[in-house]
């Protein structure tokens, strides 16, 4: 009998052995469990909101970032508008859905860099030209990468005295839309900052600039108890970590992360490797979020080192690594239809059929709720 109930307790463990957070509710394991796209189109907006209902709440997604930049009716400055606009009426949709469904939504309108795309200038300094920290550098007809300007994305001037007074218009007025208590401001990838022909930002240190950026936003935010998310490559040192100047700042932004408030939630994106940075913004005592994009083996390694961050952190450490969020580079529209097999083209930023964003996003909230 003592045989066979030794038995009964060795496989027991075994079993239980295979998930270390057995029982273990989902806010506790991560308590930001994300999803970030563009803001769905008007004519896909019913899909999208199914897709919430459906898909984002059954996998205990909690918090959803929409990239809505200029894809909004905006009434302080409708010149800036997109065409064919969401609309208040559309938002509140959006809101509803997400609010019976306990997902926390969060606008984003990309501030300082990726003001062009490719050889488009975007909407703020196409109607503002005066804000563009590089006037010097012309869009040309046709892009390419490398390029002898280094044009990647344009930036605005962080101290031409006019843009502060409408991007915050705009952050004011899509965070009442979407009666939300969190903006994320992008704020990646930015190249052109500090510009030695810039009558105000020559000669300035690029990390005091980019710093000085942050809280510029945050303080506005911070008036209606509103809280900051922004992308943390510029804030990682690509030459000393091998990262380079993707996922990383190769133009000395990277010391900003000793200048910035404590108060802002960092979104960490690596797409090629699982790196561990987490661990640097934490014990910087930021809070961080940790972000894939479209490699499933990295994604489930990245949620794996995240919950094991979590358990194995000081107390005063634990709640500064927030959680994951998976990333989608394209369209909802295009996202959907990938998702549920009706696509017959991949995107053009995926390279392949195996890693894509949505094999990314099934496989990170399976490793995650199998761990609950």
């Amino acid at each position: 009998m003592k045989k066979i109930c030794w038995l009964a307790v060795m496989v027991l463990l075994l079993c239980s052995g295979t998930n270390t957070y057995a029982g273990t509710a989902p806010d506790s394991l991560l308590p930001v469990r994300g999803f970030c796209i563009a803001a769905p189109k008007v004519s896909e907006l019913e899909a999208f909101l199914t897709f919430i209902r459906k898909e984002l709440a059954p996998n205990k997604v909690n918090t959803l970032v929409l990239r809505v930049d200029y894809n909004y009716q905006y009434t302080s400055h409708p010149e800036l508008r997109d065409a064919g606009a969401l609309s208040r009426e559309d938002v509140a949709r959006l809101v509803k859905e997400c609010r019976q469904q306990n997902i926390r939504i969060i606008p984003q309108v990309n501030l300082l860099g990726h003001q062009s795309w490719d050889n488009t200038t975007l909407n703020l300094l196409r109607v503002y030209p005066e804000f563009d920290e590089t006037p010097e550098v012309k869009m040309p007809a046709t892009y390419k990468w490398p390029n002898p300007e280094g044009l990647y994305c344009k930036s605005y001037c962080p101290l031409h005295p006019g843009v502060h007074k409408i991007v915050f218009a705009l952050m004011d007025e899509i965070c009442d839309a979407f009666e939300t208590d969190a903006f994320h401001a992008g704020m990646d990838e930015v190249f052109y900052i500090g510009n030695d022909k810039c009558p105000r930002c020559g000669g300035k240190d690029k990390a005091e600039l980019f710093a000085g950026e942050v809280w510029a936003i945050r303080n506005h935010l911070a008036q209606k108890n509103r809280e900051l998310w922004m992308w943390g490559d510029r804030l990682l040192d690509g030459k000393t970590t091998g990262l380079g100047m993707w996922e990383a700042s190769m133009n000395n932004t990277h010391r900003a992360i000793d200048m910035i408030p404590r108060d802002v939630v960092i979104c960490d994106w690596h797409y090629e490797r699982p790196d561990k940075t987490p661990v640097y913004f934490a014990m910087k005592g930021l809070r961080v979020i940790t972000c894939p994009w479209r490699m499933p083996d990295n994604a489930v390694v990245q949620a794996q080192d995240m919950m094991q961050f979590r358990k194995t952190a000081t107390r005063e450490m634990k709640p500064n690594y927030l959680g994951m969020m998976q990333t989608v580079w394209s369209g909802a529209g295009s996202f959907m239809d990938e998702y549920y097999g009706r696509k017959n083209k991949m995107n053009a930023m995926e390279k392949d059929t195996v890693h894509t964003s949505s094999k990314c996003f099934r496989a990170l909230f399976a490793e995650i709720n199998k761990a609950r």
